[in-house]
């Protein structure tokens, strides 16, 4: 899942509103129209997540002449006109969602063994040794 550092600036470069941190993360904004300010978008584990949920703002900020990443993922759900609130939760949300797709896909499904007795409104009880 770790990208070496000149795979990383490479998707930092193919992407548009992104940037990796020092380190690690991604992040994205995006600009406001006809304004110097940025709404700030999230952090996020893969580039594609950070993309995706600027492609989410940048259409809503822009609609049909927005530049995207994505041009292709963009859905009818996707609205204009909202607010700077709004844009954020969209495009955070879908960023989120994206991650959590491409990690789950990565992650092997036995590599965290789970215990079917498990009961989370119970206090933990100590091991015993036998």
């Amino acid at each position: 899942m770790a990208e070496s550092g000149e795979e990383a600036r490479r998707s930092e470069k193919q992407y548009k509103g992104i940037r990796m941190r020092k380190w690690g993360k991604w992040v994205a904004e995006v600009r406001e129209p006809n304004k110097r300010s940025r709404i700030w978008l999230g952090s996020y584990v893969t580039p594609v997540a950070a993309a995706r949920a600027y492609d989410v703002a940048a259409y809503c900020l822009r609609g049909s002449k927005a530049k995207l990443n994505f041009p292709e993922e963009i859905s009818d759900g996707v609205s204009e006109g909202l607010s700077t609130a709004s844009i954020r939760k969209k495009a955070v949300d879908v960023g989120i969602r994206v991650d959590m797709n491409l990690i789950n896909a990565a992650t092997p499904m036995n590599k965290f063994p789970v215990n079917e007795d498990i009961d989370l409104n119970k206090d933990p009880k100590p091991e015993t040794s036998d």
